[in-house]
């Protein structure tokens, strides 16, 4: 009877070493490999970081109802449901002539397009769509053709 139950307890335990064991790779195995070429086991590059381009003029759209970049910082930018840093100066009463854009029209629309005085609630987050403008480089090079502006 002990020779069963220490059969019993000791079975499962030594199924768990031999499943924990390392598994190692054999030849004719193939190895990972990226689609971008790189080495998949080395150490991840250094982040970089990229400056801010502040308070200019902002980027002009490549194409018809592109989200415009945002030409300022907004690192510390409050965004709760109930509180949004960006209507302080955005919203459509307190956007002076000649100051910052306006929200657009397009954001108090709700899911079926119905008009509405209040900001959609698809819309509320701003930088869900909305980007800082900054120095970076693309990534890859890009043949990307503007669209032709509707008149």
């Amino acid at each position: 009877m002990k020779a069963t139950i220490i059969q019993k307890l000791l079975t499962p335990l030594l199924a768990c070493l031999l499943l924990a064991a390392p598994v190692h790779a054999t030849e004719g195995v193939a190895q990972v490999q990226s689609l971008r070429g790189i080495d998949v086991q080395a150490a991840d590059p250094e982040t970089v970081v990229f400056k801010l381009v502040v308070d200019r003029e902002p980027v002009k759209r490549n194409y018809e109802k592109q989200p415009p970049v945002i030409p300022h910082e907004v690192e510390n930018y409050k965004i709760t449901q109930s509180f949004n840093k960006c209507l302080e100066c955005h919203s459509w009463t307190d956007a002076e002539e000649g100051g910052p854009t306006k929200v657009s029209r397009t954001h108090f629309k709700d899911s079926s397009s119905t008009d509405d005085s209040n900001l959609s609630k698809r819309r509320y987050f701003c930088v869900l769509c909305h980007v800082p403008q900054t120095d970076a480089k693309p990534l890859v090079e890009n043949s990307f053709k503007p669209a032709k502006v509707r008149k």
